[in-house]
């Protein structure tokens, strides 16, 4: 679907998810992530880029583990850290990841995906045309319910800044095992937030679509 027609359907309310492809499970278990190896840091960080062409292949299951543990899993188990930093520790930010058989939740303790909806809502994700078809599309959303501690004016502009962090730790990994990712806010806030049965406490932040670099 080009970016005018989903435009077009947004205005008029009927931007809305496809059914899932294949069966969505109740959740997903993912293998433990691979903590070792990939490029150097200074290599990762000159590899790093935005890349909007997507082959359709879902990624291996190491590689979206290891990926999804990159972008927040927990790196200091004995007392819960994460690879990102989140303020007070309040761990607001929800990693959604996209898939055709449906929208699950990342959770870090367990390493694994739990299905929130039996749909396919890449689409729904993003205005451009190839979040529809890209094997993922994460999406960052922060739960102010988490947040106590922090104060109402500068929850929203913490909750960014650990996704941007979340975020650029997909992008490293990508550069790392040679995957196209890009960061993308140009969504129907509205019509997503919908798609994924988001609260009122719940505020969406960025998407980040990632897949295996489409053959030239």
């Amino acid at each position: 679907m080009n970016t005018l027609t989903k435009l077009a359907l947004g205005l008029m309310g009927q931007l809305k998810p496809l059914p899932p492809v294949g069966d969505p499970g109740t959740t997903i278990a993912l293998p433990p992530p691979a903590q070792r190896g990939g490029k150097p840091l200074m290599e990762a960080l000159a590899s790093r880029q935005s890349q909007r062409e997507f082959a359709p292949e879902p990624l291996p299951e190491q590689t979206l583990s290891d990926l999804l543990w990159a972008a927040g899993g927990i790196n200091r188990s004995e007392h819960g850290g994460r690879t990102a930093p989140s303020a007070m520790n309040s761990q607001e930010i929800l990693l959604y990841v996209a898939l055709p058989q449906g929208l699950y939740l990342y959770e870090p303790t367990k390493h694994e995906l739990q299905l929130t909806v039996a749909n396919d809502v890449r689409r729904v994700t993003g205005n451009q045309d190839f979040v529809d078809t890209a094997p993922l599309d994460l999406v960052f959303v922060a739960d102010h319910t988490r947040m106590k501690l922090v104060p109402a004016e500068q929850r929203e502009a913490y909750a960014f800044a650990t996704a941007g962090a979340m975020a650029q730790n997909v992008y490293l990994y990508c550069a790392s095992a040679g995957l196209a990712a890009v960061i993308r806010a140009w969504f129907d806030r509205r019509a997503l937030s919908q798609a994924m049965g988001l609260g009122a406490d719940h505020q969406l932040l960025l998407s980040q679509t990632v897949g295996t670099i489409k053959p030239a």
